[in-house]
């Protein structure tokens, strides 16, 4: 008959928890890399809303502009029409056809410095409508980056402690982590007091 051997029971425990510490540092892997991609999408959403903020600021500047040059060309346009009034008849004919020209061209200017200028007004508003989605996204990775980093830290408390609760903890703060950097891309749900009250 052959000779069966039993396996040392504290061998097995230690077996087992040797498997528990490579199942959570492979866990912990993928702490990291939904962290990696979480601190990517804090990256871009703040270089997009500091980009789309820089964008809109030249966008109003230009609008600004517009708006002297039309507010120029209507003062010019007005003070041609008061003189027109003013020195009426006693005008000569080709004077009085030069003025006029002259304060029509000007009217037609400021009609098309107001139309330039709405255009550019549509584009700044476009510009801030993406910077305020930018801002609505950061911290929502700021906040998925701490639960990330803290359930890393506990999953190597858990493998150090060999301490089965502090690796489900873990698992809960990498859920929130996870569910928040979710959300900073996709923005289903509102968090009021992550943002200021504007």
């Amino acid at each position: 008959m052959a000779e069966v051997e039993v396996p040392n029971p504290e061998e097995l425990h230690e077996r087992g928890e040797d498997r528990f510490g490579r199942r959570v540092a492979l866990v912990t892997a993928v702490f990291a890399v939904i962290l990696s991609i979480s601190s990517m999408g804090g990256n871009n959403a703040t270089k997009e809303m500091l980009l789309a903020q820089q964008k809109s600021s030249d966008q109003w500047a230009f609008y600004q502009a517009k708006v002297l040059r039309e507010h120029l060309y209507r003062a010019q346009k007005l003070r041609l029409e008061a003189d027109l009034l003013e020195k009426g008849g006693a005008l000569r004919p080709d004077a009085r056809e030069k003025l006029e020209g002259l304060a029509k061209k000007f009217d037609e200017e400021e009609k098309r410095y107001a139309a330039e200028k709405k255009d550019i007004e549509t584009d700044a508003k476009k510009l801030e409508g993406v910077r305020d989605k930018n801002s609505t996204r950061d911290p929502y990775f700021d906040l998925a980056e701490v639960f990330l980093q803290i359930a890393i830290v506990m999953s190597s408390v858990s493998i150090l402690s060999k301490s089965r609760p502090v690796f489900y903890f873990s698992l809960v703060l990498a859920v929130i982590g996870t569910t928040l950097t979710i959300n900073g891309y996709a923005l289903v749900f509102h968090l009021p007091w992550l943002h200021d009250p504007h």
